[in-house]
């Protein structure tokens, strides 16, 4: 019974092995969700008046700007492992609300808007060290496409302010395909169950264009490129099949 029973830990040993060794090997997948934290780095340039009532302009207004503040969200990934060391790996999650604030001339402003920032991604992993290993970094390379919905002027302070009373503003944000850089780590907590966390940086620029309704019902239409360049944490908890 004894040599039955170390013969049964044994092999109960090898199986546990042979799971880790499964869980991060070819043909397997991870599914992960987390917080992710998105914080741009960019800011805007001048303000240009494109037209005003119909007739060219083409000028910029010196000292103006905004910048996209940081927000906060669910993340939620999808992972195929290609190889023992090569995944591809879908990252989406709840789109985050940005607020928008004032720079430079505008920063007295303060909150300038809200908009929501949708940025599903493909990202290519290598993942360093062999399949059983528990903790594993890994580098990554991919695309994403950024778009923006529910563009608001909430500020009337800052609309009357600049273009006078009676003024009323609309906004709109031009959608785009960027690069995304990545690293991080997961670690095996056991053979289905890890842990994980990763930077990433996606280069974005946007053109946001302007709509003004004057008091008079002139309309002057604007626009301005914003480079937002986030910064994206991701902390997860994740599983293996």
């Amino acid at each position: 019974m004894k040599t039955i029973y170390k013969k049964m830990l044994v092999a109960g040993a090898a199986m546990a092995l042979a799971g880790v060794a499964q869980a991060q090997s070819a043909g397997s997948n991870m599914v992960s969700f987390g917080w992710m934290r998105i914080m741009p780095t960019g800011h805007s340039e001048f303000l240009t008046i494109d037209s005003i009532g119909g007739f060219p302009v083409g000028a910029q207004k010196p000292n103006t700007g905004a910048t996209i503040d940081s927000a906060d969200t669910l993340g939620l990934t999808f992972a195929h492992y290609f190889t023992d060391n090569i995944s591809g790996e879908f990252v989406f999650g709840v789109p985050p609300k940005h607020n928008v604030s004032g720079d430079r001339g505008y920063e007295k402003y303060g909150k300038l808007g809200e908009v929501r920032q949708w940025s599903p991604a493909i990202v290519a992993k290598w993942h360093f060290f062999d399949a059983k290993t528990k903790f594993r970094p890994f580098l990554g390379l991919g695309v994403n496409y950024t778009w923006f919905t529910s563009e608001t002027v909430t500020n009337q302070s800052f609309v009357q302010g600049e273009f006078g009373p009676g003024s009323h503003m609309s906004a709109s944000a031009k959608s785009s395909w960027n690069p995304v850089f990545t690293a991080g780590a997961n670690y095996a907590v056991t053979d289905n169950w890890f842990v994980g966390f990763s930077v990433s940086y996606v280069p974005v620029t946007t053109t946001a264009s302007f709509t003004t309704t004057l008091a008079n019902g002139a309309l002057v239409q604007s626009h301005t490129k914003i480079k937002i360049d986030p910064v994206v944490t991701y902390l997860n908890v994740g599983y293996r099949f």
